[in-house]
């Protein structure tokens, strides 16, 4: 089954009332193949929990926090609809869950929706097939109010080049350390200032290096690839989708 093609607006809750809720809402409304039926914060929890107190919807759109998905899981068990997530910091419990639900809706996990990290990954993953024997390190910048670190994207970019996750990973270095063993990915997290996000994967060889790069300038082009990548979910059979399969 393929993506929704009928001219009838996909009814769509947002879940989120931070910044990147307030973006997504702007472009569902700006968007005529979607209609807004509603936007759920953290106070909600108890409305998303309790069946019919929410508009019933085709697609919900997330971008909270771990602490929410129990309760969006909640609305989703008696409101089926399609699910694209973007909230980072999920660990195997919260997996699980989205596993769980995969299997009665098609469902969409990604740390990152912008469709240059989506080039870059794929890019990190074949230099590192490449370029055998290099040392890799992994930057990533973000503003100073993130909470998590290393961010969701760095950690798909460390699957990326370790994608049977066969090596070492140095969260920083401190101290006498001794030399760079072999196999050992470096993990790096700075926090500063409104920096939307940069990531960077740095492969060093002998006398030379290779460093891929992606600069966020807004926290837009997230939410316009969600909102695209959205609009191609609904419809599909129920299971887990990357954000690379419907947008590569």
């Amino acid at each position: 089954m393929g993506s929704v093609t009928s001219t009838s607006p996909v009814r769509t809750l947002v879940c989120g009332t931070g910044r990147m809720g307030a973006l997504v809402r702007a472009a569902v409304e700006a968007d005529e193949a979607l209609c807004l039926v509603g936007q759920v914060g953290i106070d909600d929890v108890r409305a998303l929990e309790t069946p019919g107190a929410l508009p019933e919807a085709d697609l919900v759109i997330d971008f909270t926090n771990v602490a929410m998905l129990p309760h969006l899981t909640a609305y989703l068990r008696h409101s089926p609809a399609a699910l694209v997530s973007g909230t980072t910091g999920l660990g195997p419990d919260e997996q699980a869950l989205l596993d769980e639900l995969s299997q009665r809706m098609p469902v969409m996990w990604s740390a990152n929706y912008s469709l240059g990290v989506a080039v870059l990954r794929r890019l990190a993953a074949e230099a590192a097939q490449a370029l055998q024997g290099f040392d890799i390190e992994i930057v990533e910048t973000h503003h100073n109010q993130k909470a998590d670190a290393p961010s969701g994207t760095a950690k798909l970019l460390l699957s990326a080049v370790d994608p049977d996750g066969q090596c070492s990973v140095a969260h920083g270095r401190d101290g006498m350390v001794g030399a760079r063993p072999a196999r050992e990915v470096g993990m790096h997290a700075l926090r500063g200032g409104t920096v939307a996000g940069t990531h960077e994967v740095h492969f060093f060889g002998l006398d030379e290096e290779v460093c891929l790069t992606h600069r966020a300038a807004s926290r837009q082009i997230f939410v316009s690839g969600a909102v695209a990548a959205a609009k191609r979910l609904v419809g599909r059979e129920p299971g887990r989708y990357a954000f690379e399969d419907l947008m590569l």
